[in-house]
């Protein structure tokens, strides 16, 4: 079986996904060491406990995930879930990397790319009142479509519920999207013109936004929007490397 060796894998991401130009919440990169050659590899959204336990029972040398751990602001001290997850990769030898904003913007392999993709958005670009640059997308449908249209696509693609809410009934054409939890750039997207705004979660004030700006808002699921960025970074690694890769999905309503 093919296999590259950690620092070999670390270097190909890192050229991937360029994380030294962004400012993070995480640290971005390999965040537990393993065993030196991987010929297994694992990815999925979040580095839980059933993702780790998953890559266990598949034999796995790494993980490659969107939500790693040792996030800004939370306990430092190694104790009860954030144990037991260490304690098994530790046991196991098993790598952790972890890109959080870098896979979000990333112009091809990223959340926000295959997102759009998915839904046949065109003609996209960042919006640029938003830093870092890729955060949040802004493009065109190639025919203007009621948020019923949108939100049935959105469905049939994601296979979820959505949560949606009119601004009007006006048909959408130009619409931005931020994957995951990017309900606070409903404001920036419709100072933009857009029609629509998709993100993957809601607060209480983003409807207010969506009735008082004119914009219509979809939630989408914030797992649900960033599966895609993670499983097409993971198939171009066995592409580029030869080594197995499997996309393992942990369900999660949220």
């Amino acid at each position: 079986m093919t296999s590259v060796t950690r620092q070999q894998l670390t270097l190909l991401l890192n050229q991937q996904l360029q994380p030294e130009l962004v400012q993070d919440f995480c640290p971005n990169g390999l965040q537990v060491e393993g065993k030196k050659d991987i010929e297994v590899l694992v990815t999925g959204v979040t580095a839980s406990q059933a993702l780790v336990d998953a890559a266990i029972a598949v034999s796995a040398d790494a993980i490659l995930v969107h939500h790693g751990y040792f996030w800004k602001n939370e306990p430092a001290i190694i104790t009860g879930m954030k144990k037991t997850r260490l304690q098994r990769l530790l046991t196991h030898n098993i790598n952790l990397f972890a890109y959080h904003l870098p896979l979000d913007i990333h112009p091809e392999l990223g959340n926000n790319a295959q997102l759009g993709r998915l839904l046949g958005i065109t003609a996209w670009q960042p919006l640029r009142a938003v830093q870092p640059q890729g955060v949040v997308m802004i493009g065109q449908f190639s025919e203007p479509k009621p948020l019923e249209t949108v939100s049935r696509l959105l469905q049939h693609a994601l296979g979820r519920d959505v949560l949606s809410h009119a601004a009007g009934d006006r048909l959408i054409s130009q619409v931005a999207w931020c994957t995951g939890g990017g309900q606070g750039y409903i404001d920036a997207a419709a100072e933009a013109g857009a029609q629509l705004f998709i993100t993957g979660e809601v607060s209480e004030q983003t409807i207010h936004s969506s009735r008082e700006l004119g914009i219509h808002f979809i939630a989408a699921g914030h797992h649900a929007t960033e599966r895609y960025g993670v499983k097409a970074l993971g198939e171009w690694l066995a592409t580029e490397t030869g080594i197995q890769v499997e996309f393992i999905d942990i369900p999660n309503p949220a």
